[in-house]
């Protein structure tokens, strides 16, 4: 669990993290430098799934090469639906206009604007933004960061 205060408003217990893969994790289908190192650490802390359309394919290959859960989905419905079924200790991480439902009700979410930019939309629905899925990872493993950002 990651512990995020937030002086103004409620404490944030995370249990879950659930990425979008293209565009977050992966541009042009190949995996951003430092994402498996950085999943297999966010994963000695919270339960860490990718969701994918899969739209460049490889899902055996990523799966030997992530050390998470990796779900195929079809739509941002799909994404919305898996980040409420696991409850209230969501963080949501991702870029597309797809993503935007997840970050919205997730209980932290975080836009990646990298290299294959971020959608407006996922943009308003976010708490944070950041410029590379490095940040990401730096941020919740130093949740005082994030605490600072979010101050009300």
């Amino acid at each position: 669990m990651i512990a995020v205060e937030r002086p103004g408003a409620p404490p944030l217990e995370l249990t879950h993290a659930v990425f979008d893969l293209n565009g977050t994790l992966a541009a042009g289908g190949e995996l951003l430098p430092g994402v498996p190192e950085g999943l297999t650490d966010l994963g000695r802390c919270l339960e860490v799934e990718v969701l994918t359309a899969a739209t460049y394919g490889g899902l055996d290959a990523l799966r030997k090469r992530l050390p998470c859960r990796i779900t195929r989905i079809d739509t941002g419905v799909d994404k919305l639906r898996r980040v409420q079924q696991l409850g209230t200790g969501v963080v949501s991480v991702g870029n597309g206009a797809n993503d935007a439902p997840m970050l919205a009700a997730a209980a932290l979410g975080i836009v990646v604007i990298g290299p294959e930019g971020a959608a407006g939309t996922a943009l308003a629905a976010a708490n944070l933004v950041v410029h590379d899925i490095a940040q990401v990872f730096h941020l919740l493993a130093n949740p005082k960061r994030i605490t600072a950002t979010l101050r009300l």
